[in-house]
């Protein structure tokens, strides 16, 4: 199932909590960005133009953001913050897991979120690139 974002769907999506609800507003945010649930409730799946650049899911309470990244800033970011470790169940090269425990400041992780997005908005042929503008334009 997927779905485009309406801001009050947003406090309806279980079983996040709190916390996940500003990072789900802030995924969701982002042009043309629309989720899905395609395991499970408790993993959701961002995309934007059909190509993901975003999981959130919740486990044993703790939350979790696997997000696309260049290589080497991959391996950087693991080096400096022990929350950020390869990505879980994703190419380790490409995808990094940010583990929500309070050691990365707000801004860093929307840093890596924006990093992540404009990556997979880089890699989108000219139609789906001009299919993201016209969203712009309404």
């Amino acid at each position: 199932m997927s779905h485009d974002i309406q801001q009050d769907d947003l406090e309806a999506i279980n079983p996040f909590s709190e916390e996940a609800l500003i990072w789900i507003r802030y995924l969701s945010g982002k042009l043309g960005a629309v989720y899905s649930f395609p395991f499970g409730d408790d993993v959701m799946v961002f995309k934007v133009c059909h190509k993901v650049f975003a999981l959130l899911a919740s486990d044993k309470g703790v939350l979790r953001i696997n997000l696309k990244c260049d290589p080497d800033r991959a391996i950087e970011l693991r080096d400096i913050f022990e929350s950020v470790i390869p990505g879980y169940h994703m190419n380790k090269r490409h995808w990094n897991t940010v583990i929500m425990n309070g050691e990365l400041p707000q801004g860093e992780i929307e840093s890596q979120i924006d990093h992540s997005y404009e990556l997979v908005v880089g890699g989108l042929n000219t139609q789906q690139k001009e299919l993201l503008s016209s969203y712009q334009k309404k």
